[in-house]
Formats: C-alpha cells, sequence, structure tokens
C-alpha cells in the first residue's frame, strides 16, 4: 500500500522551500557584502551560493566567516584594542601599529636562538620537556603518527608521571589521528589533552574552516619554542631524512616568553574550560638576564580584533628603505600585500622571495603563477629550491626580522589562528639574513615562462578557491 500526497500540497511545499533557500541565499549574501573580506574570497562565496545553491549555501555555513563570534566558538579576545596606551607613541610605526591593536609592548633583555634544522630542533624539544621542573605546555597543528610522534608523547608521558603539570592541546583537524588513542599514553600518565575547534557540530564550540595554527611550546613559563615545526617526522626527527621540510624554529628565553604563555592560557580555556594560572613575569636582573634581542609577540586569528599582524607587516613592507625577504611556502598575498611589495620593486628595493619550487599543495602553487609573474616583471628576485620549504620568515631593512607560524597567503593571513614574533635587535637580524642567503644560494632563478590560456584559466580557477580551502 502507498500513500500518496495531495499535488497541491507537493507545490506548496515546493514553494515554501524554494522561497527559504531564497531567502537564506539573500541572508548569507548580504553578510558575506558585510563582511571585512578579501575582494577574491567574498567573490569566491557569492559564486559558489549563486550558482551552486545547494552546495554554496551549507558550505558557508560550515566554512564561512572569520571574526563572528558564533564560529569562533565565542573565543574570549586576547587582548583589547587601547589607541591611547602610552606606549603607543613610540617611534617604531610597527610596533605601534600592535600596540594601538591591543598587542603586548616589545620586550627587552631576550635570547632568541632560530633553529633552522630538524634534528636539532626534535633533540632541542626533548631537551627542554626533560629539563621541565613544573609545567609544559604545548600546542601544535600536527602531531604525527609517526616515530617522532611516539617519542614526544613518550617523553610528555614520563614527565607527568615524575608530577609535571603536562598540557598538550592539539588541532582537531590537524591531528585528527592522534588526538584520540595514540595520545592515551599521556592521558594515563595524569597528563592533559585538549582538543581545539572540532569539526562537526556536535558540541558548542566548533568549527570545520577556523583552524589552530599556532605552534608554541612554554616549559615553566620561562622558556618556549616557536616557529612553522609540527611535532611529526617531516619536519623534525632523531635522524636526517631526506624528504624533510626546510623549517626552523626558535628558542625563546626572557619577558616576551610570559607572552607566549598567555596565548597558550587563552587556547587552552576555551578548549578545555580549564582556567591556566599564569605566574608572574620574573624581572629582569644581572642574574637572570638571558640575552639583549628585544621581541614582541604577535597574535592573529578570530579572537584578535582586527588585522594586526597583517597590517604590521603592510606597515614594514611601505616603510622598507633596502629590502624585503620573504621565505614562504605559499605565496597567495591579498591585493594590499601584493601592491606593497611590487611598488617597493619598482622604487628599487631589493625584494627576493624564497619558495620551493613544488610545496605539498598544488592548488597553491597553481594560484601563485600571476603574482610571482607580476613580480618578476616589476624586477623582484624569485628563488625556488628542490626541496619543500614550510618556514615562514620575513626581513625588512635592517629594522625587524618576522618569525612565525604564517604564511604568506589568505587562510594565515585572515582566518586561521596564528601566531609569530617581530624581533628588532641587529644581531638576529643578521643570522636571519645568512640563512636566508644560504636558502638563496642552494636555490635557481625563477623565470617565467610562456603561459598557455588553459593554464591560465586554471590558475584563476585555483586562485578563485584558494581563500575556502
Amino acid at each position: 500500500m502507498t500513500l500518496n500526497t495531495h499535488p497541491t500540497i507537493e507545490l506548496l511545499l515546493s514553494h515554501v522551500s524554494s522561497l527559504l533557500g531564497v531567502g537564506l541565499g539573500i541572508l548569507l549574501m548580504a553578510r558575506i557584502l558585510r563582511q571585512q573580506n578579501r575582494p577574491a574570497v567574498s567573490i569566491a562565496w557569492l559564486l559558489s551560493i549563486l550558482l551552486m545553491p545547494y552546495v554554496g549555501v551549507p558550505a558557508y555555513l560550515l566554512f564561512g566567516g572569520r571574526k563572528l563570534r558564533s564560529q569562533a566558538g565565542r573565543k574570549e579576545r586576547l587582548f583589547e584594542p587601547d589607541c591611547d596606551a602610552p606606549d603607543s607613541r613610540t617611534k617604531n610605526h610597527i610596533e605601534q601599529v600592535l600596540l594601538t591593536a591591543g598587542m603586548p609592548p616589545a620586550r627587552r633583555d631576550n635570547y632568541v636562538e632560530v633553529i633552522p634544522d630538524g634534528v636539532e630542533a626534535f633533540n632541542t624539544l626533548l631537551r627542554l620537556i626533560d629539563e621541565a621542573q613544573h609545567s609544559i605546555n604545548i600546542m601544535t597543528f600536527i602531531l604525527g603518527r609517526d616515530d617522532t610522534g611516539k617519542a614526544i608523547i613518550e617523553h610528555l608521558a614520563r614527565r607527568a608521571k615524575e608530577g609535571v603539570e603536562v598540557r598538550l592541546l592539539l588541532d582537531a583537524l590537524g591531528c585528527v589521528r592522534t588526538r584520540g588513542r595514540f595520545a592515551n599514553p599521556l592521558r594515563a600518565a595524569g597528563g592533559k589533552v585538549g582538543v581545539f575547534m572540532p569539526v562537526l557540530p556536535l558540541r558548542r564550540k566548533w568549527s570545520a574552516n577556523l583552524r589552530n595554527h599556532r605552534k608554541v611550546a612554554v616549559f615553566d613559563q620561562k622558556r618556549a619554542l616557536i616557529g612553522g615545526m609540527n611535532l611529526a617526522e617531516e619536519y623534525m626527527g632523531s635522524d636526517p631524512l631526506d624528504r624533510r621540510f626546510i623549517d626552523t624554529t626558535a628558542l625563546v628565553l626572557g619577558p616576551v616568553v610570559h607572552d607566549f604563555a598567555t596565548v597558550f592560557a587563552s587556547d587552552w580555556e576555551f578548549a578545555t574550560d580549564e582556567d591556566l594560572v599564569l605566574l608572574p613575569a620574573e624581572p629582569i636582573t644581572p642574574e637572570n638576564d638571558p640575552g639583549d634581542a628585544i621581541a614582541q609577540m604577535v597574535a592573529s586569528g578570530p579572537d584578535v580584533v582586527g588585522d594586526p599582524l597583517y597590517e604590521a607587516i603592510l606597515c614594514a613592507a611601505y616603510e622598507a628603505r633596502e629590502r624585503i625577504w620573504i621565505t614562504t611556502p605559499y605565496f597567495i598575498p591579498d591585493e594590499g600585500l601584493l601592491q606593497a611589495v611590487v611598488l617597493q620593486t619598482r622604487l628599487g628595493r631589493d625584494v627576493r622571495i624564497i619558495l620551493p619550487a613544488h610545496s605539498n599543495h598544488y592548488l597553491a602553487d597553481l594560484a601563485r603563477g600571476r603574482f610571482l609573474r607580476k613580480l618578476h616583471a616589476a624586477g623582484a628576485k624569485i628563488y625556488v629550491h628542490e626541496k619543500m620549504i614550510h618556514a615562514k620568515h620575513i626581513l625588512f631593512d635592517d629594522r625587524v626580522t618576522v618569525v612565525g607560524t604564517v604564511n604568506f597567503d589568505v587562510r594565515s593571513l585572515y582566518l586561521n589562528y596564528e601566531i609569530a614574533m617581530f624581533v628588532y635587535s641587529e644581531s638576529e637580524i643578521a643570522r636571519t639574513e645568512d640563512w636566508m642567503q644560504s636558502l638563496m644560494n642552494a636555490s635557481t632563478l625563477y623565470t617565467p615562462e610562456k603561459v598557455s590560456h588553459a593554464r591560465q584559466w586554471a590558475e584563476d580557477l585555483g586562485l578563485l578557491v584558494s581563500p575556502l580551502l
């Protein structure tokens, strides 16, 4: 026996569903236009909703948005802007941009050592874990299901058994294969494992789009590691590996470590609902003076008002008078940054971009084509390395060097939770220059080839969808 629906009811339901769909689409399109997205991001979403509404609408509900508090899981803001802060009168315009956005000031008397080798970085991480006396707080985007990940979990579990407070914060998407049973030895030993922003809408704090790309390890709130390296064998390990990425992490001691600890505490509380009490920063005395580096912690993401990291990079780019050197795995800048770099190139500044010849994301390589050709035509030098470069460094004149987790692409600059360190000291800038020069010496200069119409269409498509990836 079959149950027949009256044709009039079917027609009415069809009209109602169509009207609801159109209404929802119009509301979402209006919201997209209100957001401060770069034009390419807005166009990509608008086209997907207009041309493929049954795909575009649910995709936007899952992946869209950047600073929306509802999608960020109502995460408390890290810092509040204070345009009237006395410290905002600094002559350093880069620091002033960051201060007025609420970022902590540049801290003096730090020790900063960039570690460009995966074996040394791995050994340093294990040593810091083993030497910690009170607390170990680590967050990462990727924890590898490999020997590197296993060794880190084993060391953390052993320290937890010995009474050290151990917290490991894992991004839900990047650590999808290791956030469960793989990390259970640490849980069983008394350590704590937090999962940041589940992908599926089964919990209050979820998002399929807003990822925690921050990579920070803080030990006893006195020493820290900050940089591009994830905790997996592609980035670090006990032995050299031919397929290992070129990447860096920075060992930091001094007052700026407290600022990194503050960011970890905020992310941990958001993911686990556990308040993490921070010790007050120790005053610098001749007995505990770690170094003379001037360093400033900068965070970006949905929990930060505006885009201070992006604005500081843009400010530094426009103020450069001698050079802009950029090392990044992906080069998909927005229109503002691209124009700043192109303009500086045409003004005769020494602009150099260091990239992998082929990164681990084909669409990113596809999308970068038109940007590289435009920069090359303006006179910039573009170096491509045969190995995968995952390091993120920017050098502006002899004034500041930037190291952290931020890629030179739209997702890092606008969507992800990211963290970086601006270093204003000559010695650290000189060491960064030497390292970047060694990369260029091992690379070849990029020469653009004639691009077919099919390739141009493919690049346009890659550029269009890149903000959604």
